[in-house]
């Protein structure tokens, strides 16, 4: 239990996606203008991570991996080749159902998002979070844990921003800063600030 609960920390502080991997930097700058269309983004991105990293991680094992089909009598197949193309499958399946949960229920914060909430499906943070799986071999439990704190990581990033950016709107800033040159100036410095995070693992 205390490793699950040191990969949360380390997936969501350690290694931010936005701040740290600068993943998702798309969404993450434009949909930090106001905190309520934040605090959606943030619900969606931990809600579509816990999701599919956990589900892409069967998919992955049961069937793509090497030796995933040794159970048929075929050991040598390996379609891992196949991976980048069934976790998009699966992250556009999984931000449609969002999509349609909120279009039903939350008709503002769906509203809010626009354009952006169909962009989710391809946002690298997310489809990052399946490639590290891969990458570092999570187990079940291990990748459920990932995703949940890559995503509320995201939500925790996102959500700062757009809290000093609104704070911001009432201040007199130099011509040139206003905009997107103080919000990527915030960006940056709030990637500093995550980065000593990283003492929280250094051995």
């Amino acid at each position: 239990m205390s490793d699950l609960f040191a990969l949360f920390l380390r997936a969501m502080f350690v290694e931010n996606m936005p701040l740290s991997f600068f993943l998702g930097l798309c969404t993450f700058l434009a949909l930090s203008k106001r905190p309520e269309t934040a605090v959606g983004l943030g619900i969606a991105m931990i809600g579509v991570m816990g999701v599919t990293v956990p589900l892409n991680q069967i998919i992955y094992t049961a069937l793509l991996a090497p030796g995933a089909w040794a159970w048929a009598g075929m050991p040598e197949l390996d379609l891992s080749y196949l991976s980048l193309l069934a976790f998009i499958g699966l992250i556009a399946a999984s931000v449609q159902m969002i999509e349609m949960l909120l279009e039903r229920f939350f008709p503002a914060i769906h509203a809010a998002f626009g354009v952006f909430l169909p962009l989710l499906t391809v946002q690298c943070a997310i489809l990052g979070g399946s490639l590290f799986m891969v990458e570092r071999r999570y187990a079940l439990d291990e990748a459920f844990v990932f995703g949940l704190g890559s995503g509320a990581g995201f939500a925790i990033a996102v959500i700062m921003l757009s809290a000093i950016r609104s704070r911001l709107s009432y201040a007199d800033l130099p011509a040139g800063l206003r905009g997107l040159g103080i919000t990527f100036m915030l960006a940056g410095m709030m990637s500093l600030g995550f980065s000593s995070f990283t003492q929280m693992v250094a051995p």
